[in-house]
């Protein structure tokens, strides 16, 4: 209710704003006495209708009765005849309110989510009017008099059931801004050609099926968004857009960008993912304009080259068969021998070496047509998790083997279900095949029935992450649908107090997980690498599955030749030996490849994105190298998983053979006997063996004796260990920010081999201080929830990203214990412990609340370090939460959980303290769960009318 005081001040009063409150009713004395009023705000109440004494207010200028329950608005409205800005929108008309239409100095109207239905023919009434809003309001047609709306400068017509516009549409000369996303239109409406004074333009999620050449007419266009269309070419003259600075094509069936793209070069929001990009290649266009201007450059200087090549990842559990599949898939081997050779009925023990890690083999399937795959064999041991997702990327074809002599339908999870949900964390939509091993040990019935087993689990699978997925989404629209004050009035309200830009957001993120479900290709394929007929048959499917335009559109890629010579100059002699190259040796390689030195850098980068070699160009440390022996890295990589002690024991007594005095960072020799030494030498090493697979540390001239022969020279070890440090597997425990050790040992730490099971200082986790005092501080701890899946290795990979920001760090395998300066801050993995239950991954600190600033400042880079990591998996389903600091503080084994989404909102204001339901409607201070200022995502700014487009 409003108070008395407002009536009482009526008369001085010209703005009153009484928006966010619980007004059900204003009283007519009221509004009488507000005689002066020119700007009134009624929004976000619950309003079910207006008083005719609103009509009265003569000076009225501005009136937002926005998200209310106004079934109508009283007749007396059309009497206010210097109202210029009006906003209903979010009420429960269902028609245009007629009086409207006798308000002659209108100038902006907003109606949008009302089931209008309609507009009246007379609508041109409204001359004076200059931006109007119609989204969301069930509109099907639009009468033949909007269009003598002569003065509309901005308008929204996005959400709604528009086929098509009326010719006169062109009339609307003064039309700025447009928005048609998200109707039915299947054609480009030619009404839009003519509107020359067009600055912005969104025709996103309709049917359009191709862009008019005639689309150049619109000289001032500044931004154009034509995502989730089905347009398969764009016109030449698109070109001719210079003044673009926002250009959004993603989710369209684009292959081929027209030439001098580049003249685009004012774009600076550009999105064409989703698309089946061949001529420029996706690594080209991903990486913006100035790229894709180098491609059509260099593609004009020399001649095109196609290059049907396809990645093959052959994953599985251990002892699945995949080396010994490999090798007779491209050996074309029969078992261990050559195809024509004895092929036993028996299965003895493979004549091959098994796995000694991830392997990769060039594979020509079909010469006549030149495609060949590139196979990438990837361990099965769980100690090479951690690197594993590097190899994991878009447009590849994913195996995945299954012994079938072992399997049982009980080991589905982890033979079968865990690989796939992390292929479809790491790349959503990808293609996978599944492949049973072993199928001579199975008896006819046992394979069928084994196979149509992993068949109907996959299915249940499926199903059950796409119900559950759907499930949140409708959690998402049912906060969606109550008003914002609703949900921040109850903290038992799911996403309480999440703002609705959050909201859909996140049923964005919903949608496109339900839409880039893994494509997996049924039924399995049951194989024996001593039945040359099954192994055909494979080959042929694999062939057949890579030449499918519509699986993998982007095979037949289009590259500049001299981009072609430059990538097979790397790996010819005398360069092929070496592990890396520096820039110049590169940039000499491109001379003769054609390519001058202003041009290499965009060749580079392709080969980079593509896989081909690393070129990491935002790099300090290494962006003068390039390391194009990808072989030799994946064995380097391969020496530091194996987690085999005798083997790596044998590693370094072989590179210390021969080390002497020039060696004087190694072993020196000693004044004993050489079996003394010997021994001495032995012991050292073994030592450090063993400190390296129990808390993953090793010194630099240790890791020098493992690598050889790979490594050379010193040179080589600092970029390798840099090249390490920068893919997030080890970092350096002793070296200075900025400065050199000065001679002193390095000494490096893998975090995924630490076994302790937490660190030394494991009871602040549990509310006590180190001297077993209970804290009287406050808590922060912000949560992270994976019910699917958890990224392997991203714990370790995420105690390297930190280490920049921390000190006096102790790390357990599950934990870290470190400091922000003088702040503590904690770093838990909490694995699963059953099926039901998500891993979690937690950031906390504590502080006295006055200085709980102290906290955010502490926890906020590493949140927004983690944010970074999770980026690399764009189909991973996770939650973030804020911890009640009170229930944390009573030690509650289930605190309250905030919405993380809150992180990326700002404090709301005038509040100061929220409730946690979980202890007797508990007030919480408002500070232990904002952050001072947002700290994942910051908040759009409404800078134009087509901001507030973007940000609804």
């Amino acid at each position: 209710r409003l108070p008395p005081a407002v009536a009482e001040l009526g008369h001085h009063l010209t703005e009153l704003d009484l928006s966010h409150n619980r007004l059900t009713a204003l009283g007519a004395e009221v509004v009488n006495a507000l005689r002066e009023l020119r700007k009134l705000n009624l929004s976000h109440n619950q309003l079910p209708c207006l008083p005719a004494q609103l009509g009265s207010l003569a000076h009225l200028e501005e009136l937002d009765v926005s998200f209310n329950r106004l079934p109508h608005l009283p007749e007396s409205l059309s009497c206010l005849h210097r109202l210029r800005t009006l906003d209903v929108d979010h009420n429960q008309l269902t028609a245009f309110p007629r009086q409207l239409l006798q308000l002659p100095a209108l100038e902006e109207l907003d109606v949008s989510s009302n089931r209008l239905r309609g507009l009246p023919e007379d609508i041109s009434a409204l001359r004076a009017l200059k931006i109007l809003w119609l989204s969301g309001a069930e509109l099907g047609t639009l009468p033949n008099g909007f269009c003598e709306l002569a003065s509309l400068e901005s308008l929204m017509l996005d959400n709604n059931g528009l086929q098509a516009l009326p010719e006169q549409f062109s009339h609307l000369q003064r039309l700025k801004m447009l928005n048609l996303s998200s109707n039915l239109f299947e054609e480009f409406p030619a009404a839009l050609l003519p509107l020359a004074g067009l600055e912005e333009l969104y025709l996103s999620r309709n049917q359009l099926t191709s862009v008019p050449s005639l689309i150049s007419g619109l000289g001032r266009l500044l931004t154009l968004w034509l995502d989730n269309n089905r347009i398969r070419y764009l016109p030449d003259s698109i070109v001719e857009l210079t003044g673009l600075e926002e250009l959004v094509l993603q989710g369209n069936q684009i292959a081929v960008l027209p030439d001098n793209f580049g003249q685009l070069s004012r774009v600076g929001l550009w999105k064409i993912k989703d698309n089946p990009l061949i001529q420029p290649p996706y690594e080209v266009c991903m990486k913006g304009i100035p790229y894709i201007a180098a491609y059509q450059k260099e593609l004009a200087h020399s001649q095109p080259a196609v290059q049907p090549r396809l990645k093959l990842l052959l994953m599985g559990h251990k002892a699945s068969g995949k080396t010994l599949l490999r090798h007779c898939l491209t050996e074309d081997r029969v078992g261990g021998s050559q195809a024509g050779g004895d092929k036993e009925k028996s299965y003895p023990p493979s004549p091959l070496p098994g796995s000694k890690g991830i392997e990769v083999t060039s594979w020509t399937a079909d010469a006549s047509r030149g495609l060949r795959f590139i196979v990438y064999d990837l361990a099965g041991d769980e100690s090479y998790e951690v690197i594993q997702p590097f190899f994991l990327s878009p447009g590849a074809l994913y195996v995945l083997v299954v012994n079938l002599a072992t399997y049982e339908p009980r080991c589905f999870p982890t033979t079968v279900g865990s690989f796939l949900h992390r292929v479809g964390a790491r790349v959503p939509h990808a293609v996978v095949c599944i492949v049973g091993t072993h199928a001579d040990l199975c008896a006819e019935r046992e394979l069928e029935e084994k196979c149509l087993d992993i068949h109907r689990q996959i299915a249940l699978q499926e199903k059950h992450d796409a119900e559950g997925l759907s499930r949140l989404a409708q959690v998402v629209d049912e906060a969606l649908a109550r008003d914002f004050e609703l949900r921040s009035a109850s903290p038992h309200a799911a996403y309480y107090g999440v703002s609705d830009k959050n909201l859909r957001r996140r049923k964005a993120h919903f949608q496109y997980l339900l839409n880039h479900r893994l494509q997996i290709l049924s039924p399995v394929l049951p194989v024996s690498c001593w039945d040359p007929r099954l192994l055909q048959r494979l080959r042929d499917k694999l062939l057949s599955v890579a030449e499918h335009r519509e699986i993998f559109p982007n095979l037949h890629r289009v590259l500049p030749r001299s981009w072609q010579v430059l990538e097979e100059l790397h790996f010819q002699p005398p360069q092929a030996q070496r592990l890396w190259l520096s820039w110049w040796d590169s940039a000499r390689l491109g001379l003769q490849a054609g390519l001058t030195e202003d041009r290499l850098q965009s060749a580079l980068s392709y080969l980079h994105e593509s896989g081909k070699l690393l070129y990491f160009e935002d790099s300090p440390a290494l962006k003068e190298h390039v390391f194009h022996n990808l072989t030799r890295l994946i064995d380097i990589l391969n020496v530091f998983f194996q987690r085999d002690a005798s083997l790596l024991l044998h590693k370094l007594l072989l590179g210390t053979s021969g080390e002497g005095e020039a060696e004087g960072d190694s072993f020196p020799a000693m004044a004993l006997p050489a079996p003394n030494q010997d021994v001495l030498r032995a012991t050292q090493l073994h030592h450090y063996v063993e400190g390296f697979l129990l808390h993953g540390l090793l010194p630099a001239h240790v890791i020098r004796l493992l690598l050889k022969p790979h490594v050379q020279a010193q040179q080589d070890l600092q970029l390798l260990l840099e090249l390490l440090e920068k893919m997030g597997l080890c970092y350096c425990l002793n070296k200075p920010k900025g400065k050199p050790l000065n001679g002193s040992t390095a000494w490096y730490k893998f975090p995924c081999y630490v076994q302790n099971e937490v660190p030394h200082a494991e009871a602040w986790i549990n509310g006590t201080n180190l001297a077993g005092q209970s804290f009287v501080a406050e808590q922060l701890q912000i949560e992270y929830s994976f019910p699917f899946t958890f990224p392997p290795g991203l714990f370790a990979r995420y105690s390297v990203q930190i280490n920049s920001h921390v000190v006096h760090r102790s790390d357990g395998k599950f934990q870290i214990f470190a400091y922000r300066g003088k702040v503590p801050v904690v770093v838990s993995y909490r694995p699963a412990k059953g099926v039901l239950q998500p891993d979690t991954l937690s950031i906390a600190s504590h502080a006295s609340l006055p200085n709980i600033w102290t906290a955010w400042q502490a926890i906020t880079p590493l949140v927004e370090e983690l944010n970074v990591l999770l980026q690399e998996w764009p189909g991973l389903h996770y939650t973030v939460h804020i911890l009640c600091s009170k229930c944390l503080k009573r030690g509650s084994p289930n605190p309250h959980a905030f919405p993380g989404e809150l992180l990326s909102q700002p404090r709301p204001e005038g509040v100061a303290e929220i409730i946690c339901p979980k202890n007797g409607s508990e007030r919480v201070n408002v500070a232990l769960v904002y952050p001072p200022t947002p700290t994942v995502i910051s908040p759009c700014s409404k800078k134009n009318v087509g901001e507030k487009h973007r940000n609804q």
